[in-house]
């Protein structure tokens, strides 16, 4: 089934001189349940092609289609309710609210959208990220693969459509990027969750079911 389709994707910024083309006619889809790695150097636009796929900006042109929505064709308010509910991003410097402690912060996007927390949903969550002993944390308590890790949980927490990796392990030293990437892939496994992951590390990138390279904007190999 297709959880994701891509259509002719492109985003310039500035004109005349200034005129930077960050992606350039860019197509391809995603079936549910995959884990899709896309691998670039700095600067070839995979970065803007997650933060369009998760509607965080808008194209120049094209079109992208979750779960067979067109998310661009949603005014900004609507397209920021789907995005809270159906998408779950994950970045590199992990995003967490200082003042929160860890249960909170996993469970934020259910209180933003006033939806009551399943306690045995969070407990399982809690379980399943090794941060049983680590509840009641606050971020700056945490190392950064914790940190990490509790920013995974807020993005699976409200059981999205897709799940928006850039660089979870940008920030990481190889033991914790190595914990990042296997709580990813079982995510991937037992919970049957889609994942589209930005890295530019090749070695990172094996572990997908199927890797994009992204070059200048444009898609040069895909397999």
């Amino acid at each position: 089934m297709e959880i994701l389709k891509v259509e002719n994707l492109t985003k310039v910024y500035g004109k005349d001189n200034a005129r930077v083309v960050a992606l350039d006619d860019v197509s391809f889809s995603v079936e549910k349940g995959e884990f899709v790695a896309i691998v670039g150097a700095s600067g070839s636009g995979k970065s803007t092609l997650l933060h369009l796929i998760g509607g965080v900006d808008r194209p120049t042109s094209g079109k992208v289609y979750i779960d067979g929505k067109d998310i661009f064709s949603f005014n900004d308010d609507k397209l920021a309710i789907f995005r809270r509910r159906q998408v779950g991003l994950i970045y590199q410097f992990y995003n967490l609210i200082p003042i929160l402690n860890v249960e909170e912060n996993i469970a934020l996007p259910l209180y933003l959208d006033n939806r009551e927390v399943n306690k045995k949903a969070l407990n399982d969550m809690l379980k399943l990220l090794n941060l049983e002993n680590r509840r009641t944390h606050l971020p700056n308590e945490l190392s950064g693969g914790q940190q990490q890790r509790t920013s995974i949980g807020r993005a699976l927490i409200t059981n999205p459509t897709i799940i928006l990796a850039d660089e979870p392990t940008g920030n990481l030293d190889s033991k914790s990027s190595d914990e990042i990437v296997a709580l990813l892939k079982k995510s991937n496994k037992e919970l049957k969750q889609t994942i589209i992951m930005i890295t530019h590390n090749l070695e990172i990138a094996k572990i997908a079911d199927r890797v994009i390279k992204i070059a200048d904007g444009r898609i040069v190999k895909e397999g």
